[in-house]
């Protein structure tokens, strides 16, 4: 019997002694606050714990201090908002890194002081060296001119120069960047785009949307070198403002530079790469080899267009341009041949992606989707409508009936909002960044920045979506006001909406046990604040996968 009796306590001493333990050390701790996780109709937490770059325990603080160890790191937040890792659905992310190299023209407010930089930047070149990027935006100038390329040859007679409108849709040449291209009165506008004449019919400067690929092939390719930098830049700006995950609407060079990072260990954020639809027979020998990544580096998408901007009134409408009668904007792809490539991604299992502004060009491809997926038959394919931007009331409601994501981006609603109307006129800016409507519809609304047509940060554009007031200050009380969505809308739209807008939502989008550990914590509590103040919050700490990979000084 004392035999029994000791082999029975031998054997379950060790059980006791595990369950008085308690559970492992973590490697991170954050407490005292309030955590936002994402997660439909629950409350928030106050603590979470993350071990080998996973989520452990989201609740009390008490739940999380039983995973404090002697080797965790503790973060006291002291009633600071912690959130999921921001993703930013739309970038044009190397084009963001080297622009953070280049001249800044976003917020030159006269044509002279255009001038005045691109004249102080090309003083710093080499003579032959180009001079891209430059993000301008002629709507600030008054009677709002398209650049000259007479207002800076003076400034650059030896560097060629080819500087984007900030929706990437138009950029202004230099003299010598044209004479390199061979651009003169007699080259015709090629299809998609239109070259800006002067009064005599020669190239004032100005090529819109398929137009500049009459310069494109005569600038020279950066270097591996140069790109490499380039995507430094750019995942250091997105980390100091709490991006995570970038969706980066790309091509096959910028995926070789991320897959680069992350061989020589320097990959500190998430990256889902979308390359042009048109090499959909490449991607999908990419993905029959190699398959489509990881959490770490995503492909398997492809990214198309059908027409232009709205900035640059190339964007395809029903109607004319209320401000320019004589055209209703035109596509920038042959419908047919886009139509086709749609079809043969889908069938091969890709996930295609397409960009969409006039409320023509967005009855278009909905109407397309549809038409492919009866074809290609059921299957989970996240169709997407890259902008989305002015939709008819008859569209608002395909979104949730197709299951199309409408992917979009709030800043543009408050920057466009400034002169929209003069180009639509009233009727049309009602259907115009739609949130409201596409989520009341029950569609999957996607957030991110299109930068660095916007900026990168997150909350301007939770901002911009709260509020809609747009940058100038003329209207405080919203544009559109009835499109306003809540802050917990808004956050949803940049992290679990996104997640599952990249087929990541299993692993990424909302703070919960299990999933990894991307998350950011902000000085403020946005959730709380008025609207307006929203701005004023800063990111404190960036985390993605347990790794703290910024962190404000």
């Amino acid at each position: 019997m004392r035999r029994r009796l000791l082999l029975l306590l031998l054997t379950t001493l060790p059980f006791a002694a595990c369950a008085d333990s308690g559970p492992e050390a973590a490697d991170l701790v954050l407490t005292g606050g309030v955590v936002w996780t994402g997660v439909p109709l629950a409350a928030p937490a106050e603590a979470l714990a993350v071990s080998d770059g996973r989520i452990v325990m989201v609740g009390s603080a008490a739940d999380v201090a039983r995973y404090m160890g002697p080797d965790t790191r503790v973060v006291e937040l002291g009633g600071r908002l912690v959130t999921p890792g921001f993703i930013d659905d739309h970038a044009h992310f190397m084009s963001g890194g080297f622009q953070l190299a280049s001249v800044d023209l976003r917020d030159a407010a006269t044509p002279e002081e255009f001038a005045r930089r691109i004249g102080a930047f090309v003083a710093g070149l080499e003579p032959g060296q180009w001079l891209t990027g430059g993000d301008w935006d002629h709507e600030l100038w008054e009677g709002s001119p398209l650049p000259q390329r007479a207002w800076i040859d003076s400034l650059t007679p030896d560097n060629p120069v080819f500087v984007n409108r900030l929706d990437g849709h138009m950029a202004l040449a230099n003299t010598r960047a044209l004479e390199l291209a061979g651009v003169t009165a007699g080259t015709p506008d090629p299809a998609g785009g239109l070259i800006v004449r002067d009064a005599a019919g020669a190239p004032a400067g100005v090529l819109k949307d398929e137009a500049m690929g009459l310069v494109y092939p005569h600038m020279p390719e950066p270097s591996e070198a140069e790109r490499d930098a380039a995507f430094a830049r750019a995942q250091e700006h997105a980390l100091s403002v709490g991006v995570t995950l970038v969706q980066d609407m790309g091509g096959w060079a910028d995926l070789a530079t991320y897959r680069r990072a992350r061989e020589a260990g320097e990959l500190r954020m998430r990256v889902a790469s979308y390359v042009p639809l048109a090499t959909w027979e490449r991607l999908r020998a990419e993905v029959e080899a190699s398959g489509r990544g990881d959490a770490m580096l995503r492909w398997g998408g492809l990214k198309g267009f059908v027409d232009g901007s709205l900035g640059s009134t190339t964007a395809w409408f029903y109607e004319p341009y209320t401000d320019d009668p004589s055209t209703r904007g035109f596509t920038v792809s042959d419908t047919t041949e886009l139509a086709r490539q749609i079809a043969a991604a889908d069938a091969a299992g890709l996930q295609v992606v397409v960009h969409a502004i006039g409320d023509r060009a967005n009855d278009w491809l909905l109407e397309t989707y549809a038409d492919v997926a009866a074809r290609n038959g059921a299957r989970d394919r996240r169709f997407r409508i890259e902008h989305a931007q002015h939709l008819t009331p008859a569209a608002i409601a395909r979104f949730a009936e197709l299951g199309v994501l409408p992917s979009m981006q709030p800043y543009h609603a408050v920057d466009d909002g400034r002169w929209a109307g003069n180009r639509i006129g009233p009727e049309r800016v009602q259907g115009t960044y739609a949130f409201r409507s596409l989520l009341d519809a029950g569609a999957g609304l996607m957030f991110g920045s299109d930068w660095t047509v916007a900026p990168m940060d997150p909350l301007l554009g939770i901002h911009a979506a709260v509020t809609r007031a747009t940058i100038d200050g003329a209207n405080p009380d919203g544009w559109v006001p009835e499109q306003k969505i809540t802050v917990a809308e808004a956050l949803r739209a940049y992290t679990a909406a996104n997640a599952y807008g990249a087929f990541m939502e299993a692993e990424l989008g909302t703070l919960e046990r299990g999933k990894l550990a991307d998350l950011v914590v902000l000085s403020g509590n946005i959730l709380e604040v008025a609207p307006d103040r929203i701005p004023d919050a800063r990111v404190d700490l960036t985390v993605v996968g347990g790794r703290v990979v910024y962190e404000r000084m």
